[in-house]
């Protein structure tokens, strides 16, 4: 299919590349082409050739960009949206989630992410880097809405196997426009020694990164010291886990050390600002991270425990609690943090065909609405985005080459009501057992 978008304005996000007016081609689910509209009418006087357009869309001055990357997730826990709050992450998980989770079954998980992916889909969502239970089934679900995943495995002393784990990466990454898998774990406190040594294993078999969460409460880093004398990320790292890279989710309490393998594993961090507020773990160093070179991404983490799957709600949390955590109003200008939802998110997934509005990168973008009341006047569009930006300003996402949100309209094979109503009945079944 052959899509026209212009009379736009263009974030490319490449470096140093300032807002500009003009066009993007597409062409199936890659980008063919995007100018300038000095240099677009400097082409068309030339020899271009003539195109059949599929779709022409007048962007009418608002902004098209790359789509945000939610580099940490779990879509299908939308069950527990609101359902076990105010409560601490230890006792949130022992008491609360994982015995509801027990009761899911392979379909529920099916029917829960797609729930997610609707939520997704409205905050300019393009990409999930998603870890929970049944990646199957996850992966199906997305390639029915047609969002891109990358799935991790959330491998614990209760659930999975490392025989799974690895029959699902090999599954999965075999050539697929939507979906791939990367290595992981669900956390070093939930995994034995042996079974830790185990990912070690298939991480050095298939020179692979691995992903995991990490250093994300005070008690997880004090009760790993007490069981092996060393904080989460040195530990995980003298078992050679970390040996091809990968990345940690939250890392709110690092130490000088734990910082220095990060950076040099070349690893990622994704913060998840909204979620480390909810469960109180505190506020990571993400303003001293970037100044070490350590590269960040940005994460939701799971409707249950954030409550709200909103990239712009993350992006103002993470510089404003910056600012304060530093004292410092200065401290993560806010071109870095789009940089860290879009850029750094794509890199941090591999998916390094995504990061980018570009040639021959896939077509994953959004328009935001410039028009309404929160984006003007208009100053500074990236900082408009980061510190005034909302979901309402979402006006399209497109994945793949595909429109799949538009005008607040769905276009993902299936009515949004009757996606409510399966929910709201499994979650009735689930609550009643």
């Amino acid at each position: 299919m052959n899509i026209r978008l212009y009379n736009a304005k263009i974030l490319t996000m490449e470096k140093h590349r300032p807002v500009f007016e003009g066009e993007v081609w597409v062409k199936n689910d890659r980008i063919a082409y995007v100018a300038e509209q000095s240099e677009l009418q400097s082409e068309w006087k030339g020899d271009f050739p003539r195109i059949s357009w599929d779709i022409e869309l007048d962007c009418k001055g608002n902004l098209l960009m790359p789509g945000f990357k939610n580099a940490h997730t779990h879509s299908a826990m939308t069950f527990l949206r609101s359902y076990t709050d105010d409560v601490p992450l230890q006792q949130w998980l022992n008491e609360k989630v994982f015995p509801m989770e027990a009761k899911l079954s392979k379909e529920d998980i099916y029917e829960f992410t797609r729930l997610a992916i609707l939520e997704y889909l409205t905050s300019g969502i393009t990409s999930i880097f998603e870890m929970y239970l049944t990646p199957d089934t996850i992966a199906e679900a997305c390639l029915d809405m047609g969002m891109r995943c990358v799935l991790t495995s959330g491998l614990n002393n209760f659930s999975s196997s490392i025989e799974q784990v690895e029959e699902e990466y090999l599954k999965w990454n075999k050539k697929n426009s939507l979906i791939s898998y990367q290595l992981g774990f669900h956390a070093e406190y939930t995994c034995s020694k042996e079974l830790l040594y185990q990912v070690a294993q298939l991480a050095h078999k298939y020179r692979a990164p691995v992903y995991t969460h990490l250093a994300e409460t005070k008690r997880e880093v004090e009760e790993c010291k007490a069981r092996y004398g060393m904080t989460p990320t040195v530990f995980l790292d003298t078992m050679g886990i970390f040996e091809f890279g990968g990345g940690g989710y939250h890392c709110v309490h690092l130490t000088p050390e734990d910082m220095e393998i990060l950076r040099r594993r070349r690893m990622y961090v994704v913060t998840n600002p909204a979620s480390n507020l909810k469960l109180a773990s505190g506020i990571a160093p993400v303003a001293e991270l970037d100044r070490r070179k350590i590269p960040v991404a940005i994460g939701t983490d799971g409707p249950a425990s954030n409550n709200c799957l909103d990239m712009f709600r993350e992006m103002f949390l993470v510089t404003g609690l910056s600012k304060v955590r530093e004292e410092d109003a200065a401290s993560l200008d806010a071109m870095r943090v789009l940089t860290m939802a879009t850029f750094h998110g794509a890199k941090a997934m591999r998916l390094p065909k995504a990061d980018l509005l570009a040639k021959g990168k896939l077509a994953d973008i959004i328009l935001i609405d410039l028009h309404q009341p929160n984006m003007q006047p208009i100053h500074n569009i990236p900082k408009n985005l980061v510190y005034s930006g909302s979901k309402s300003n979402v006006l399209m996402t497109m994945i793949n080459g595909r429109i799949l949100y538009r005008n607040g309209e769905f276009n993902t094979g299936e009515s949004v009501e009757t996606i409510y109503a399966r929910c709201d009945k499994i979650v009735k079944r689930i609550m009643n057992a």
